[in-house]
C-alpha cells in the first residue's frame, strides 16, 4: 500500500515508531559519525562539526548503542570502519547526497541566472585563480553566489557534498560528468632565505638540505628519492600552509609553476618536474540548473590549457595574462618585471 494513500493510518516502519532514531540527538550523530568515517579521525572530525574531541568521541559511542554494533576500530594510524560501520558509511554518504541535491534544486532554478553553487578545490588554486577571477564572474552573473569550499576527498567528488570539483582525477562514475582541463606543472622551490642560511640546494647536495613533506607527493617516485637524500622538516598536507611554510624558508618545497610569481621564490634545477592533468567533476543532474552550468564553464575556462600557468606545455616563466592579473595584484606584484621573476 502507499505510504501516502489516505487510507494508510500510520508509516510502515518500526524505525520510525523509535523514538530514539526520531530524536534531534541521533541525526546529529549520524552527522558526527560521518564526519568521521570521511577524515578517519576523531581529531579531524571535531574540527569539521565545531565541536570538540571528546565529545565526538561520546557521540560515537552513543550511536553504537543505539545501533547495536560497533563501527570503528582504533588503530596507530587512526580508526578504521568495521564492516557494519561502512556500511552505515556508504548508506549515510548517499542519503546526505540526495538531501543535498533536493534542497539545491530547490533553491536554484532551471533557467535563471540566481543561485548557489558550491565548489570543492584546495585551497591554493582557490586563493591564487578562483578567489581572484570571481570578481570578473560576479560582475556579469551578480545573483550566482559561490561557495568556495576546501576538498575533503581530491578524487571523490560525492564525499565533499558539493555541486563540482577540481581534482587531479576524473570521477568517473554514474550521474558525474567531468571535463579535464589543464595540468599543474610542480616543480622544487625554495626561498631566499632559506638560500641565504644553507646555500643553494642542488643535484650533489641534497644530503645537506631540509624539505617539505605532504602524502599527497607520496606517489611520485622522483620527488621521494630526492627526500630520502636529505631530512624532512615538517610535513603538511594543507596546499596554502604548505606554500607558506615555503615560502618562510622552511626547507625545500614542491609546488606548482605559478608560485614563481613570488619574488622570494627560487626554482631548482634537480631534473624534478611533474605534471598532473586537473579534472573538473561535476554532479549531471545540477547541471541542469543554469548557475551551475555557468559556474562548470567559467572554470573550465580558468584552470583550462589556454591559462598559461596550466598549459600542457611547461615554461618556468610565463608572460603576465589575465588569468594571473588577480593574484599579482593581491600581492603587489604588478610592477616586478619579468628578469625579476626569474632570479
Amino acid at each position: 500500500m502507499d505510504p501516502f494513500d489516505e487510507e494508510q493510518q500510520a508509516f510502515n516502519g518500526s524505525p520510525l515508531d523509535d523514538e530514539n532514531l526520531l530524536s534531534g540527538q541521533f541525526w546529529g550523530e549520524l552527522r558526527v559519525f560521518l564526519a568521521v568515517a570521511k577524515t578517519r579521525s576523531f581529531n579531524r572530525a571535531a574540527e569539521i562539526t565545531n565541536t570538540s574531541q571528546p565529545r565526538v568521541s561520546r557521540q560515537v559511542k552513543r550511536l553504537q548503542d543505539v545501533v547495536g554494533s560497533q563501527l570503528f576500530i582504533a588503530t596507530a594510524r587512526g580508526v578504521k570502519l568495521t564492516q557494519k560501520g561502512e556500511a552505515l558509511a556508504h548508506a549515510l554518504c548517499r542519503l546526505d547526497q540526495t538531501l543535498y541535491s533536493i534542497t539545491s534544486d530547490l533553491k536554484a532554478e532551471i533557467t535563471e541566472a540566481e543561485g548557489t553553487v558550491s565548489v570543492s578545490i584546495t585551497d591554493g588554486l582557490n586563493a591564487l585563480f578562483a578567489a581572484p577571477a570571481l570578481e570578473q564572474f560576479s560582475a556579469q552573473y551578480p545573483k550566482i553566489q559561490l561557495h568556495l569550499k576546501n576538498s575533503v576527498n581530491l578524487m571523490h567528488l560525492r564525499e565533499n557534498q558539493t555541486d563540482m570539483m577540481i581534482g587531479i582525477g576524473p570521477a568517473e562514475s554514474s550521474g558525474i560528468r567531468f571535463r579535464k582541463l589543464g595540468q599543474i606543472h610542480f616543480i622544487p622551490v625554495v626561498a631566499k632565505d632559506y638560500i641565504q642560511k644553507h646555500g643553494l640546494p642542488t643535484r650533489d647536495n641534497l644530503e645537506q638540505h631540509s624539505f617539505l613533506q605532504s602524502e599527497y607527493y607520496g606517489q611520485w617516485d622522483g620527488w621521494q628519492k630526492a627526500v630520502a637524500r636529505g631530512r624532512i622538516a615538517h610535513y603538511c598536507n594543507n596546499s596554502f600552509a604548505y606554500g607558506m611554510l615555503v615560502k618562510a624558508g622552511q626547507g625545500i618545497g614542491l609546488l606548482g609553476s605559478y608560485t614563481l610569481v613570488e619574488p622570494c621564490v627560487v626554482p631548482l634545477e634537480l631534473d624534478l618536474r611533474i605534471s598532473v592533468p586537473l579534472y573538473l567533476s561535476a554532479l549531471t543532474d545540477r547541471l541542469n540548473a543554469r548557475p551551475v552550468r555557468l559556474v562548470f564553464d567559467w572554470l573550465s575556462d580558468v584552470f583550462g590549457s589556454n591559462n598559461p600557468w596550466f598549459a600542457d606545455q611547461f615554461r618556468l616563466n610565463n608572460p603576465p595574462s589575465v588569468y594571473d592579473a588577480g593574484f599579482r595584484k593581491m600581492f603587489n606584484l604588478e610592477g616586478i618585471a619579468e628578469t625579476d621573476r626569474s632570479r
